[in-house]
């Protein structure tokens, strides 16, 4: 997907129950980092989202500066409507679970809510799904959001920029969650950055 230009980005990052919070944890402080930064980053947990960040990351979440965070048990969130300006919703690291309700419309909580909301008003949704191996059920609700709009992009790092470090390794997935976001994350990009 192409940048999106002179806009005022608007943010939603939820972080459901599967391993990987480095990866949101990650993203989170590249967001900070952007030349044209986001106005407003809306952070949704899910219960186990939250319970495998404190344990994966040793502290709770904090929201600051442009983040704030919203209940995952509530609709009262401005982009739980379509008429709200947030364009891109990026799920990291994405459960299967979570995949599997967004993949079949239950919009039992603000996370599939959400999701369904992008959907529907074709705007960017980003699933970063962190499992291995899929199951067929798995494959079929991937490929039932792809047909409907979301791009999959699961939590596989590349290694061409020879990563030295985990976070470098972790970052190869981060660059390039930014880049389907529609970010110039100044990334390794593959036979040009030498």
């Amino acid at each position: 997907m192409k940048p999106i230009e002179n806009q005022k980005r608007k943010i939603v990052l939820a972080i459901t129950g599967a391993s990987g919070s480095i990866y949101a944890y990650k993203l989170l402080g590249r967001l900070h980092e952007l030349q044209a930064p986001v106005e407003e980053i809306a952070v949704i947990f899910s219960d186990t989202g939250r319970e495998i960040w404190e344990s994966e990351t040793g502290s709770k979440f904090h929201d600051e500066g442009s983040v704030k965070e919203y209940d995952n048990n509530t609709f009262n969130a401005p982009f739980a409507s379509g008429s709200s300006q947030f364009d891109t919703m990026i799920i990291c690291p994405a459960s299967m679970g979570t995949i599997g309700r967004i993949a079949n419309g239950t919009s039992d909580d603000l996370i599939a809510r959400t999701a369904d909301v992008m959907l529907k008003e074709r705007r960017r949704l980003i699933i970063v799904p962190r499992e291995t191996p899929y199951s067929l059920i798995h494959i079929d609700n991937m490929k039932k959001l792809t047909l409907a709009g979301a791009i999959i992009c699961p939590a596989t790092p590349s290694f061409y920029s020879n990563p030295k470090t985990i976070d470098d390794l972790v970052m190869t997935v981060i660059d390039r969650i930014l880049d389907l976001a529609g970010f110039d994350s100044n990334g390794f990009r593959w036979m040009k950055n030498g």
